[in-house]
């Protein structure tokens, strides 16, 4: 049974003619410079931040931001329709980020770019869609916005002179990946991605670019990982004045999560979702149940972060390890070979060798219901696809403790799965193992609430409501679970 399921775990079901995943922003802003200097007619670039000081090619500071390259390839070409979209950020958030999304709205103020700040959201909720789409024939999509901070490389060196911000001052070792689409799934992207800007508030049609016989834009020294591919969009929208809520996000989270047979590896900044992780507590007790790998960052960077989703991961860490009876639970947090953090900023689930999703959502609340979110799926259907799946959940593993995709991929066979792999390879420890934390009175409390993290917009200023919701789906989640141990129980009996 597909996973993919269009009205239900996706919004758009279709083909991708070529595929591409980008590994760390060195793979992303090369591939992003290539085929923005190809761009014919449109570029709407969607972020929840940008910082138009950012160089594509750090290394290569002459030639220019990308600010001065979007303003010269509208210059350049009068027939090009460039558009940035950002969240307009609150001010706590605007004054962390430098005010650079402001600064991005002097720096385009009278040039052809056209740039809007974008406040339609409820109140506390955030865009967080980062997609990048060109003439309606390739897009990009994942967790990277456009900021110096989000460049580096699979290396992940304790120093690289690359890797700073406008005032040279050094950025910390970070994680992000982005898939790169090309044909109809890139289409699909344009269309959501004017509707956002209509929905910011500018109401005047956009029309799509000219289906013209021109070049695609694709860059022509990037191999593709994947051809003709099934490829889903799932998005999470708040339900907000005349706006329909969407939370196609979970529904994908938890049909695939159901779904697996062998291996479930996910890569994300948090681990805050209760439902999600009952329904991988719910597999875990399968006496024949997938592995669940999750990797993520050791302490968040930011002290909101820490005094919230930190707190909710170590109560979800307890929980699946109560249900890891047969041991088939692993959390990592990866390091430098300094021992520096390496920040998981990637929103990753790959399932077997069937599902590998890229996008923006993290396994919190809010993305499940609160921010706007969109993560693309690609299901194999063949053994190419296969192979690729499978290749990209070794290419990932094996970054981490300095390995290629083959040893993972031998270490796998040998060692009985991708835990057994990642504690036969990480000779060099650059992998920790995640600990939940024992909480105090205030730290239960606020785990307890899910302060910072609503479900929805019903719940976001009633936190006793947000809590009731949130485990009444996560009792039926468990029911569900209960129900398929039960048949597998019987099974075994009879």
């Amino acid at each position: 049974m597909a996973i993919l399921d269009e009205g239900v775990t996706c919004w758009r079901v279709v083909t991708a003619d070529r595929a591409a995943i980008l590994i760390d922003g060195q793979a992303y802003y090369a591939a992003l410079s290539a085929a923005l200097n190809s761009a014919r007619r449109q570029i709407l670039l969607l972020g929840w931040s940008f910082d138009s000081r950012t160089h594509l090619a750090p290394e290569a500071a002459a030639l220019g931001d990308i600010g001065d390259l979007l303003i010269g390839l509208s210059q350049g070409n009068p027939d090009l329709d460039v558009r940035v979209l950002i969240w307009r950020s609150a001010l706590a958030v605007s004054i962390t980020q430098g005010f650079f999304p402001h600064r991005a709205r002097a720096k385009f103020a009278g040039t052809a770019v056209k740039f809007r700040l974008d406040a339609s959201t409820p109140f506390g909720a955030c865009h967080h869609q980062k997609i990048i789409v060109i003439d309606d024939k390739v897009a990009f999509c994942g967790s990277s916005d456009i900021a110096p901070d989000r460049w580096d490389t699979t290396a992940h060196l304790d120093r690289d002179a690359r890797r700073r911000g406008p005032g040279g001052a050094p950025e910390q070792p970070r994680h992000e990946v982005m898939v790169l689409l090309e044909g109809p799934m890139a289409a699909a992207l344009g269309e959501l991605a004017r509707d956002r800007w209509r929905r910011s508030g500018d109401h005047r049609p956009i029309a799509a670019p000219a289906d013209a016989p021109a070049p695609s834009p694709w860059p022509s020294d990037l191999r593709a990982d994947l051809t003709g591919a099934t490829c889903g969009a799932a998005r999470t929208v708040p339900r907000w004045r005349d706006q329909p809520g969407v939370s196609e996000v979970q529904a994908l989270s938890l049909a695939a999560i159901a779904a697996a047979r062998s291996v479930i590896y996910l890569e994300n900044q948090y681990f805050a979702s209760p439902v999600i992780a009952e329904a991988l507590a719910g597999r875990l007790s399968e006496p024949d149940g997938p592995q669940v790998v999750l990797v993520t960052t050791q302490h968040s960077a930011s002290y909101f972060d820490r005094l919230t989703m930190d707190r909710m991961r170590s109560v979800l860490l307890w929980r699946l390890r109560a249900a890891d009876i047969f041991g088939r639970f692993r959390a990592f947090a990866p390091v430098t070979t300094g021992g520096q953090t390496i920040i998981v900023h990637a929103k990753i689930m790959i399932i077997d060798d069937v599902l590998a999703r890229i996008g923006s959502a993290n396994i919190n609340n809010r993305s499940a219901g609160f921010d706007t979110e969109c993560d693309l799926a690609i299901e194999a259907s063949d053994d190419a696809g296969r192979r690729a799946v499978t290749g990209l959940m070794d290419t990932l593993a094996g970054h981490w403790v300095a390995r290629p995709a083959e040893a993972v991929a031998q270490a796998r066979a040998v060692n009985g799965g991708l835990i057994g792999a990642l504690e036969a390879l990480n000779n060099h420890g650059r992998l920790l193992t995640v600990e939940p934390a024992k909480l105090g009175p205030f730290g239960e409390f606020v785990s307890a609430f899910h302060l910072g993290d609503p479900a929805d917009v019903s719940d976001s200023w009633r936190p006793g409501r947000r809590r009731e919701r949130i485990y009444a789906k996560v009792r039926s989640v468990r029911a569900a679970a209960d129900t398929v141990l039960a048949k597998g129980g019987s099974d075994l009996v009879g």
